[in-house]
């Protein structure tokens, strides 16, 4: 018996695709991209080279030279010193105290913002709508002052004779202790009252972060976290906090590099009675630096850069990492 059946027919095979061609079609594809990209971003590079690549390649070829106010008046050339500028920093000066002084209000103020400013987004998560606008208001109000304004009001505050505080402490206690007591003679009262202002400014700014981001977190995860029999702070630490990590990380990066560049608030206290020498920052201790001395001043500039770097390296890497997933 013959055989009828027939063998099923082939799909007709697929043309061999060129991978030289679409490699380079992809190089292409690339470099138009790129050169889109560049384009839309040539203004902000363009600006970011004159206001800080230039500035900032001045001061670190500055801070390898003897360059003075002499070399400025006589239109002179300044010498090459190497790195006797920065051995000058850490051995013949306060550096060393002021960094470590700046280091540690850096800590406790960040503490202090970030801490209370979290308290402060679930706070108005509880809140009703009217409490929470009254809220927010107020956040803005302090949020929005400027740092030299603000800085007066707390001055009037704590004045040694006017002062609301003095005032206050005396109707409390019974006593005439504190008719006339400076709080910003002494340096530990000086910081206390410093910390004070800047964290008040300081924490509309994570208040307000924390609760956008507090928006995000699922309310269903948190009900069956409550469902499973977890309390508040459990709820906060192993359910809310992972959503916010990333939010956080950035407040916090932010607060260090800020709390480390405060300025405005230290000089005008140093200026109502504060005693410059005691209680000097990175900011105000370059200001105040050897008149004319801008070789030194400029190697305090390149370590309080590279310090800013480093603190804020761990931030740019999770973020680049994050990019490339």
């Amino acid at each position: 018996m013959p055989d009828t059946l027939t063998r099923p027919s082939r799909a007709p095979r697929a043309a061999p695709r060129d991978a030289f061609a679409d490699g380079a079609r992809e190089r292409a594809r690339r470099r138009r991209d790129g050169a889109a990209a560049l384009t839309l971003l040539s203004p902000s590079l363009v600006i970011l080279a004159v206001m800080v690549g230039y500035p900032g390649v001045l001061m670190l070829v500055q801070s390898f030279t003897d360059y003075s106010i002499r070399n400025k008046v006589q239109g002179t050339l300044p010498g090459v010193v190497g790195v006797e500028n920065y051995l000058e920093v850490f051995t013949a000066s306060d550096f060393p105290m002021v960094l470590v002084r700046s280091l540690g209000l850096m800590v406790v103020m960040t503490v202090c913002i970030v801490g209370l400013g979290a308290l402060v987004a679930v706070l108005m998560t509880r809140l009703g709508k009217g409490w929470r606008v009254l809220v927010s208001i107020g956040l803005l109000l302090a949020w929005a002052m400027p740092p030299l304004a603000a800085t007066t009001v707390w001055g009037w505050i704590f004045d040694t004779q006017y002062g609301l505080v003095n005032w206050a402490l005396n109707a409390i206690t019974g006593t005439q202790d504190f008719t006339n007591h400076s709080w910003l003679l002494n340096p530990w009262s000086f910081f206390l009252v410093l910390t004070i202002i800047v964290v008040w400014q300081g924490v509309p700014f994570a208040a307000f972060t924390l609760y956008a981001a507090l928006g995000q977190v699922p309310g269903e995860v948190l009900e069956a976290a409550s469902l499973d029999g977890a309390t508040g702070v459990q709820r906060f630490r192993l359910v809310v906090f992972p959503y916010l990590r990333n939010v956080v990380t950035v407040v916090v990066v932010l607060q260090v590099i800020w709390n480390l560049r405060i300025f405005t608030q230290v000089y005008t206290l140093q200026q109502r009675g504060g005693l410059a020498s005691e209680t000097n920052v990175l900011g105000t201790y370059i200001f105040r630096q050897g008149v004319g001395e801008f070789g030194v001043t400029s190697a305090i500039g390149v370590l309080t850069v590279i310090l800013l770097l480093a603190l804020s390296w761990g931030y740019v890497r999770t973020t680049l990492k994050e990019e490339e997933l």
